[in-house]
């Protein structure tokens, strides 16, 4: 067994861990105080302002940013649309090459006065002016007034921009949806009115029959078809061309006597 802690003779033994000064026991209790206050520091007012302001802040942006987020998925479709619409006009760009002032796979497009959409598409186009486009193997999309399709193409053409007018040449055909098909040598193009004209020969095929004149004007506003003379028209089906013949007359018979 270990021996009895010494005692003084005046009281209960003491063990000497215990016997400390009262210098050793203010430092222990202020290094106590230290590491307590370092462990829980008391919030100042400005601290607690600043926390205050956080908090009223997050009540304001956590709401905004949920908005901001359903919103952004609400207009996700229209943002997808013109992002492929961007990504066509891109394509589009792509496919045409620019060398010399020349430009393949030229488009132009418009309205006319009747706010008709028309193209004019061609394999090469050469800027001459301000004005003037040289074009090689032009083709001008139009619409008539019932909205029916129209194609013009050539082998050559001359596009000036500020007047809207096509000048073809060489290979001239239209082709139109009802069937009609028209040859000839040059066509005039007036594409902010819609008039079409030629002062040269021109052969027409169509549902009609075939037609061969010396010159032509087709007004797409006004739905006429004009044809200089002298010419040539060949019906398919002329049966009912004439006038109807007249209805038979009843025989008259006398009464016998």
């Amino acid at each position: 067994m270990s021996a009895p802690p010494p005692s003084d003779g005046k009281g209960p033994p003491r063990r000497e861990d215990f016997a400390r000064s009262a210098d050793q026991v203010a430092r222990q209790r202020s290094a106590l105080h230290q590491d307590t206050s370092r462990l829980r520091r008391v919030l100042r007012p400005d601290d607690i302002a600043r926390r205050q302001r956080l908090v009223r802040w997050a009540k304001w942006a956590l709401p905004a940013a949920a908005l901001l987020l359903l919103g952004s998925i609400a207009v996700w479709p229209a943002v997808d649309r013109l992002i492929n619409m961007q990504r066509g006009a891109l394509r589009e760009m792509e496919n045409l090459r620019v060398s010399s002032g020349n430009m393949l796979g030229a488009v132009y497009r418009g309205l006319d006065e009747h706010d008709r959409p028309f193209m004019i598409t061609a394999d090469q186009a050469q800027q001459i002016g301000p004005d003037r486009i040289n074009l090689t193997r032009p083709a001008a999309d139009t619409q008539t007034q019932g909205g029916d399709w129209m194609m013009v193409s050539a082998a050559q053409g001359v596009y000036l921009q500020r007047e809207q007018i096509l000048d073809l040449t060489q290979d001239v055909s239209l082709y139109r949806e009802d069937g009609v098909i028209m040859t000839g040598v040059t066509a005039d193009m007036d594409l902010r009115q819609g008039i079409i004209a030629s002062d040269q020969w021109v052969h027409a095929e169509g549902p009609f029959g075939m037609l061969d004149a010396q010159g032509f004007l087709l007004s797409q506003h006004d739905g006429v078809a004009q044809f200089r003379g002298p010419g040539r028209l060949i019906l398919n089906d002329d049966a009912h061309a004439g006038p109807a013949p007249a209805p038979p007359q009843a025989s008259q018979t006398e009464p016998s006597r």
